[in-house]
């Protein structure tokens, strides 16, 4: 993006400390020079922690971000997530009411006391700031804010960018999407053409446009949110009636504290909707105190007792949104009310819920895993059965559709109740021209188009064809063949992975109620696209095993690093353990060893009516072979194989030279091109994986680094001794770069790829981790690739930089890992303590006693500040490490380049691959002759010992 255009940005007004103090560095520009205007979520938290870092370095005093954007937008949730990683204050608006308005209204916000609060702070002076209570709807007290220790505050609310806060924010960031955007989106698919986006938008966010849009054109990040709600992190439920509620409630979890919260839920049905619509396509909305939460339609999953529910799955949206929807023909046909009271073990909550339009209460369990659930249901002895309905339907069976008890207040703006009201053509959606001046890029105000012009609220139907439809002739059809020949009709399109495994979850669903058990899923897909990570997330829906093609892996073949060669599957054992399956047979499926490369065992698996499902994932699972056995085929694409080939684009543009995806694609993933890209058109459902690993708050860990000697007893004392356990782990760290790229002279991991290799697999790591204070902030894992894939980052002209070889001792509980790393060279190990929980991996450490010793440093810097000056190459390596290095780079390039060439059969063996094929000889007899040598060496070393121990006993 045009720094100059940022700039224009920026002198619109705020604290902007680099248009006083511009950088005089060519060589490192500042990244709020170089923000774009336009980001993902994931994109602009990351953008946003590393702008923060970078002000609070060279500013003195607080720094103050401003988070702006329409309600359900998700201003909070990156509040949030920015505040677990900076340990900032966030000062929320929505305390700041003076008086009772339920309307989103501007003028309900008391700008005055949080101007004379932010003055406060950047004055360095400790402030009071308001506390709202919404049950009450009034200010209850106030709670202090001590500058010294903030350092950043952090104002989230829908008018966080109003001119009246501007001047006092040094940074200003505007969210649109979320909610906003998929209401403004289902609406419009509801109503159909009849109603323009902007008269939409003036029904159902009237402030939006007077109030709100104009400010966010002057945020320096704007990010579009698409995540709205997600199963990735599901919610598990099961429900039942209990005439002895109260005493499983009393039993269960004693000590705790319970819980008690009254809502009003309503459900509005589309205006164009008969009144026998699906309750699926329903608007949800939710009313707590003065908070109105949304749900776009009943979205849950039902698996025999369990109801499943996606985790994000209400925002918070307007008083003035509900009475817009109403006044463009939604319609409230059901509304009840819910008094919940419930209690938290940590592992999962107990409800007790009462419905008043039914007269009885139901005990609910819920928690974020399934066998969790199921466990603690067990545990609490309820023998009635379960309910997998919804209160709505429990409602609309009983009573049909009642009508509204408590209709909701029309807002007192003047809003156009008239649904009659036509436009025949949009109006033309421009900025007023002293909005933002001079700014060509912004065409179309980048606030008011949803994500998609129409997106159809239902998700779509599975339907079955008959691939080999009976004879005429027949008189009797077999069941059996039946089941065969009726199958899954493709779906058209692509989805993303959120919809992708809903709609994966259903097609189950269909596959057992229509042809019955077993049903054997297959899921393909690249190297770290996320096929694994999606089957896991399957089973965990549906409660059934997941089996990797990795453990078909011939012995042989893995040893000569070819995991990505079809080749090197044991299809024999495969097809038998699908047979079997298919059968209602028990089977053994093999058990493979990584590290040592070599079948471990067998360990029984049988598909139950019980559960009735198998999933099979690998890069090869489509493969006509093995497809054929399989009733659902799924594609995945995306993930890690994707950015990498952004990042590859993006390194190449840096030194001047632009290649295209087909060309880096094959070059990196040539395997990927040949043999499996055409496998997976064939699938039944394709799913893009969008989600940003390399950059999502989602997949981080919290790490805390030291080389403290701590004791191994100490280790014990603080894991919990019921799920401890501990492994052992040699790996290779190798630096990729590739020359030209600008740096300030010192080496950085921001410059580079990492490649580890561990246990004869290859894993990737393209982002830089965040530093924070005593912690670094990295993915939770790093993605596997193919020596290939290796191979092919070299051809495109990366070279390996540094070296680091290491071994780790790892300990963990489950929600502690412990790692004990013994760099090669150093004289110290160091000790890293890992987790997804900040306060309890800080607890950790301080049990250890490691606290005033922790280092933010890489490993790749702390092997260079090592090194002496004299003894580094042109590379910032030592010489005599630069020479191993080349010996390993050569043999990843020989690997990687006989793999791919043994693999196409139809290839002519040119010169260049006989030289690879003469290397890879070498090398085999290189190890062979290594591995003589050991034995000769030891049998040699015995002798000695015991020849010594045989003197000093006869003397």
């Amino acid at each position: 993006m045009d720094d100059d255009v940022v700039k224009r940005v920026f002198q619109e007004g705020g604290r902007d400390y680099f248009q006083q103090q511009p950088s005089t560095s060519s060589s490192s520009s500042s990244i709020l020079q170089s923000l774009p205007l336009h980001v993902s979520f994931d994109h602009g938290y990351y953008l946003l922690v590393k702008s923060i870092q970078e002000l609070r370095e060279k500013k003195e005093g607080i720094v103050t971000v401003g988070i702006g954007g329409p309600s359900g937008s998700g201003k909070s949730s990156l509040a949030e997530k920015v505040a677990s990683v900076i340990g900032c204050t966030v000062v929320s608006m929505e305390n700041y009411r003076d008086g009772f308005d339920e309307g989103n209204d501007l003028g309900s916000i008391d700008f005055d006391m949080l101007v004379r609060n932010l003055e406060d702070l950047t004055k360095g002076e400790d402030t009071l700031i308001p506390v709202f209570d919404y049950q009450q709807k009034k200010r209850v007290g106030s709670k202090t804010i001590k500058s010294a220790s903030s350092g950043v505050v952090i104002v989230d609310g829908t008018y966080a960018l109003h001119a009246k806060l501007r001047s006092l924010l040094d940074i200003r960031v505007a969210v649109v999407g979320g909610v906003h955007f998929s209401l403004l989106s289902k609406v419009q698919y509801d109503i159909g053409d009849s109603c323009s986006l902007d008269y939409l938008i003036d029904s159902i966010f009237p402030m939006f446009r007077k109030h709100i849009e104009p400010d966010l054109h002057h945020a320096q990040i704007r990010i579009n949110n698409s995540f709205v709600s997600s199963f990735r992190e599901a919610i598990y439920k099961l429900k039942c009636r209990s005439e002895a509620a109260e005493e499983h409630f009393a039993s269960a979890f004693q000590g705790n504290e319970a819980q008690i919260d009254n809502f009003i839920e309503m459900y509005l049905r589309p205006p164009s909707a008969s009144e026998e619509a699906r309750i699926n396509d329903w608007i949800k909305v939710r009313q707590s105190g003065i908070r109105y939460y949304l749900s776009l339609g009943d979205q849950r999953i039902v698996d025999k007792n369990f109801i499943i529910r996606p985790k994000a799955e209400f925002e918070q949206v307007g008083r003035m949104t509900l009475g817009g929807l109403l006044a463009l023909g939604y319609a409230v046909v059901v509304s009840y009310k819910r008094a919940s009271k419930s209690v938290d073990n940590g592992n999962v909550s107990l409800s007790l819920e009462t419905i008043d339009t039914l007269g009885e209460t139901f005990m609910v369990l819920r928690g974020t895993n399934r066998k969790t659930v199921g466990t603690e249901a067990l545990k609490m002895g309820i023998s009635e059965p379960w309910i997998t309905k919804s209160y709505l339907e429990l409602i609309l069976e009983r009573k049909g559709v009642p009508r509204l008890n408590t209709p909701p207040l029309l807002p007192n703006t003047s809003l156009t109740t008239s649904q009659d009201r036509m436009i025949a053509a949009p109006r033309p959606i421009r900025v007023p021209p002293n909005l933002v001046t001079r700014l060509e890029d912004l065409s179309q105000p980048w606030t008011r188009s949803p994500t998609k012009s129409k997106m159809e609220p239902i998700v779509a139907t599975w339907h079955f064809i008959s691939s080999d439809p009976p004879q005429a002739d027949s008189s009797t059809i077999d069941p059996s063949s039946f089941r065969d020949t009726v199958k899954l009709a493709p779906m058209p399109d692509s989805y993303d992975l959120d919809r992708g495994l809903l709609l994966a979850v259903q097609a189950i669903q269909a596959l057992l109620e229509n042809k019955g058990f077993p049903v054997i899923v297959g899921i393909g897909g690249p190297s770290g696209s996320g096929k694994t990570s999606l089957a896991h997330k399957m089973a965990n829906i549906v409660g059934c095993e997941v089996v990797s093609l990795e453990s078909y892996y011939k012995s042989e073949q893995v040893k000569d690093f070819k995991y990505d060669d079809f080749s090197s599957l044991d299809l024999s054992l495969l097809s038998k353990n699908i047979d079997d399956i298919r059968n209602g047979q028990r089977t053994k499926v093999p058990i493979f060893d990584l590290e040592t490369g070599v079948q471990s065992g067998f360990k029984e698996l049988e598909v139950s009516e019980d559960c009735g499902v198998i999933i099979f994932e690998g890069v090869y699972a489509l493969h006509p072979d093995i497809r054929k056995s399989l009733d659902l085929w799924i594609a995945v694409v995306g993930g890690v194989h994707s950015h990498l080939i952004s990042r590859v684009q993006r390194d190449k543009s840096r030194v001047g030279c632009f290649m295209s995806q087909n060309e880096i694609m094959m070059t990196v993933f040539p395997m990927f091109q040949q043999f499996i890209e055409p496998h997976l058109v064939h699938a039944h459902l394709k799913i893009r994986n969008d989600f940003d690993p390399v950059l999502s708050p989602e997949s981080s860990l919290f790490v805390l680094k030291s080389n403290k000697q701590v004791a191994y007893q100490d280790i014990l004392k603080i894991l919990d001794p019921a799920k401890f356990c501990s492994s052992v782990q040699n790996f290779i760290d190798i630096y990729l770069k590739l020359p030209g790229l600008p740096t300030n002279g010192q080496l950085t991991e921001g410059d580079c790829i990492r490649v580890r290799i561990c246990e004869g697999r290859f894993a990737l790591l393209i982002r830089e981790p965040i530093r924070e204070g005593n912690f670094i902030i990295q993915p939770k894992v790093d993605f596997d690739i193919s020596i290939s894939t290796v191979a092919g980052l070299l051809n495109l002209g990366y070279q390996a930089v540094a070296y680091i070889e290491a071994s780790a001792f790892i300990y963990q509980d489950g929600k502690i890992l412990i790692e004990v790393d013994h760099l090669q060279d150093a004289p110290n190990p160091y000790l890293q303590i890992k987790g997804v929980d900040k306060d309890a991996v800080a607890a950790a450490g301080s049990m250890l006693k490691l606290d005033g010793s922790y280092t933010t440093k890489s490993y790749l810097q702390i092997v260079l500040e090592r090194l002496p000056a004299s003894g580094r190459g042109s590379g910032g390596i030592h010489t005599q490490q630069a020479a191993r290095l080349q010996e390993l780079v050569e043999f990843i390039q020989s690997q990687g380049s006989s793999s791919a060439s043994e693999s196409s059969p139809i290839r002519e063996v040119s010169p260049v691959e006989g030289v690879i094929e003469d290397m890879q000889s070498r090398i085999r007899r290189l190890e062979r002759w290594h591995t003589i040598n050991t034995v000769l060496w030891t049998f040699l070393m015995s002798a000695l010992v015991g020849y010594s121990l045989y003197q000093r006993k006869r003397q």
